[in-house]
């Protein structure tokens, strides 16, 4: 049984050992992920901005924008009073007051209004009325430029020299605070009178905070209702919980994990969010395996659970061990494909991934089986609910680990009585969920992942409504030339469709920005894209780079299709090589990869559906943008294959071990299914429930991700595990094993057996 066998030895020589340890463990990785090493922790150590490509025309503007910005100058604060009568005393003198408040606040160089500055000259609002849109650089000009197209809002603007080192968000804070009791004292006479106050710092606090609440909520809810499942499947508390050991380890162990990565890779803040969820899924999976085959060996081998438990954990990581480390293994393979891809935020997800799905493994080959040997005794026994009257006759059924016929065997051997039926069936219902994929739009979000009503978000949406030409342009058109070079080739962008207006140029750092505004109100939507491919098809005197929300899409995008070509080869032979060295097939591994990708595109046809036509939205608690973000798809794809390899791997292990045992094909294929079908099943329930608990959160890159990978175990665990999988290898029969005869010998010198 080799070196998986000595392992179990090991442990149980010192089981109570292998569990402080890992208490102790379990507590440094949350300290370390939490507070850091110099009180910095996760959350404060990772970042938030575009998802930019090393070397691509928007990197290039981007960096330009970032080496030429003067230092000497902090971020800056806005406040967006809407919904006010512009002549109300009251409100002048309300916004006077809040101005003078701000002005006192260390650092603050200016607090414009159109009101007056402070410090500055005092404006005149009526001036400034008769001055909008003169475009002259007077204080009436200048007041008029802070006041709304609609003439009932206008903005409190408020400069800042350089922080330094300091972190501004608290000063930030301050100033809304200050704006929101203006704004108060306005309401007496204005009742509907609002205010929205954004900034960089703001932003990347509320996106932190919404992922931390997220990830809070996941976890209280999937957890709690993991329990509840494993508690039927196991019939007690204790054999349920074990596997909660290994997922709270896991947990903290994945959090340090990506605390030590975010000092080698840039992670974005939802790589925390969503590598945790496959970190927390994929511990109770391997979990659930683990307790499962130690009852089942316990019973097998029968008499004193105290002299059984020894062979039994012997035996247990001889097989369901090394169950979860080649799963393990293909599941890393799968996710690491991440690192294949250019832009930055994939390496960070996809190296996270790959360290969170190493600790889940390490945790279900150490901790469950130590504390699986130390309550083997009671594990043995039926627990309180199995003599409860009403519960009997359920865990007798969902618990029973010691048949080879029940549910599952008659399932498989009801589809292998009707395999063509099945096939065609499930292909048909796989095709047809795949169908929305064909009009599928990918996105990057930015402020829109955000909740509906985040006063950041509602910010940005009533800015570009109210203050069409104060806000950023779409498209930034930088060179290091001089702007009088491009007039002819700034008349061409003109004309290209979509184009409203070409901003002055902005001489930053001896070099030259120009802003292309466009005649849209979605700075990523199709319209700006094309005109983003539009402009960088016409052919400059000297050299441009084109920048902006839509040409980082664009450039984000070419990455990931460069990317997926490679990794999806090497997640290709891996698989072929992988499954061969577990079956001894040629034909097994080429079946899966085809059945995966079918599933696959069902999963993404249906977010699609969901996310990107906008249904459920209310069900569901989101917004559609029109498309699905970009990385997302690519998460899904990555994680979502490799689960459903978890989920072969637990079948073909069964399966194979049957064959092996000399079974017949079909007779391997049922008993396989009734062994693992339970196990199957119920990691699918759990890890749906995982995935669905974070489906709750806010962000909605993580709504689209838990939906997402929810509704791609769910599939997998039915219609292709349960269905489609047994009808296929009853279709094939003894073809399921062949391979070529120097295949053949190769697998019998270096072939994995159970």
């Amino acid at each position: 049984m080799g070196g998986f066998a000595r392992v179990g030895r090991l442990i149980a020589r010192a089981p109570r050992l292998v569990v402080v340890l890992a208490v102790v463990g379990t507590l440094g990785f949350y300290a370390l992920a939490t507070i850091g090493v110099n009180g910095e922790g996760l959350f404060q150590r990772v970042t938030t901005g575009p998802p930019l490509v090393d070397g691509s025309d928007s990197w290039e503007v981007y960096e330009a924008f970032e080496r030429t910005s003067d230092s000497s100058v902090g971020p800056g604060v806005t406040s967006y009073v809407m919904n006010v009568a512009m002549d109300d005393a009251a409100v002048a003198s309300a916004v006077e007051e809040a101005s003078a408040r701000i002005a006192e606040i260390d650092g603050v160089t200016m607090v414009s209004s159109p009101f007056g500055a402070v410090p500055g000259p005092a404006f005149d609002p009526a001036a400034a009325s008769s001055a909008r849109g003169d475009g002259d650089t007077d204080p009436a000009a200048q007041a008029a430029a802070l006041v709304d197209a609609d003439g009932t809002g206008f903005l409190i603007d408020v400069g800042f020299t350089s922080f330094g080192d300091e972190d501004p968000l608290e000063t930030h804070q301050d100033v809304a605070a200050i704006v929101a009791d203006g704004v108060d004292e306005m309401r007496a006479s204005n009742p509907d009178v609002t205010v929205a106050t954004s900034s960089n710092p703001l932003v990347f606090e509320d996106f932190t905070g919404q992922l931390e609440d997220d990830l809070l909520t996941g976890e209280m809810i999937a957890l709690p209702a993991a329990l509840v499942v494993m508690v039927f499947v196991f019939g007690g508390f204790l054999a349920a919980a074990t596997p909660l050991t290994g997922a709270i380890a896991s947990i903290a162990g994945g959090l340090a994990v990506l605390y030590g990565f975010s000092f080698l890779l840039d992670l974005d803040q939802s790589a925390v969010n969503v590598v945790s969820v496959l970190g927390i899924g994929l511990s109770i999976d391997y979990g659930l395996l683990i307790v499962s085959r130690f009852r089942e060996e316990l019973h097998r081998i029968g008499g004193d659970p105290r002299e059984a438990r020894d062979k039994a954990i012997e035996l247990t990581m001889a097989t369901a061990g090394r169950t979860v480390t080649f799963s393990g293994i293909v599941v890393a393979i799968s996710v690491g494909g991440l690192l294949l891809f250019d832009p930055v935020i994939m390496e960070g997800i996809g190296g996270a991934a790959v360290g969170v799905v190493t600790t889940a493994m390490v945790a279900a080959l150490t901790i469950v089986p130590a504390v699986l040997y130390l309550l083997a005794p009671r594990i043995a026994k039926p627990g309180l609910l199995a003599r409860v009257p009403g519960f009997r006759r359920i865990l007798v059924t969902t618990s029973n680990v010691d048949r080879e016929e029940g549910a599952f065997s008659r399932l498989a051997a009801w589809g292998q009585r009707r395999p063509w039926l099945v096939v065609i069936a499930s292909v048909g219902l796989l095709l047809a969920l795949a169908s929305p994929v064909l009009g599928i739009t990918l996105r990057n979000s930015d402020i829109e992942a955000l909740p509906a009503d985040n006063e950041r978000r509602e910010f940005v949406t009533a800015f570009r409504e109210g203050f069409p030409d104060l806000g950023e342009p779409a498209i930034w058109i930088h060179t290091l030339s001089d702007a009088g070079e491009l007039d002819g080739y700034l008349d061409q962008v003109a004309a290209v469709d979509g184009v409203r207006a070409i901003d002055a140029p902005l001489v930053q750092g001896g070099e030259t920005f120009i802003g292309v505004r466009l005649d849209v109100t979605d700075p990523s939507g199709p319209e700006a894209v094309a005109a983003v491919e539009d402009i960088r098809a016409l052919e400059a005197p000297v050299e441009v780079h084109v920048g902006g929300v839509a040409a980082t899409q664009i450039d984000f995008l070419d990455a990931i299709i460069e990317g997926a070509l490679l990794a999806g080869a090497l997640v290709v032979v891996a698989t072929l090589v992988l499954l061969f060295l577990m079956t001894g097939s040629l034909l097994v591994p080429v079946k899966t990869l085809l059945i995966n990708s079918l599933s696959l595109a069902a999963t993404l046809g249906v977010v699609t559906w969901i996310f990107g036509e906008g249904h459920l939205e209310g069900t569901l608690g989101f917004s559609s943008t029109g498309g699905i973000e970009t990385y997302v798809a690519v998460i899904i794809a990555a994680f979502g294959f490799g689960l459903a390899m978890d989920y072969e791997v637990f079948l073909l292990a069964r399966v194979k071990e049957y064959v092996d045992a000399g079974e017949d094909n079909d007779a391997a294929v049922r008993k396989g299914l009734q062994r693992s079908g339970r196990i199957i099943t119920s990691a699918a329930a759990v890890i749906v429930l995982v995935f669905l608990g974070f489906a709750l959160g806010e962000l909605l890159m993580i709504k689209e991700v838990g939906v997402g990978l929810a509704f791609a175990v769910l599939l997998d665990a039915t219609v292709v595990r349960m269905f489609l999988v047994p009808a296929t290898m009853t279709l094939l029969g003894d073809w399921n094993w062949w391979a070529p005869g120097p295949l053949r010998r190769l697998h019998a010198r270096i072939g994995v057996r159970h």
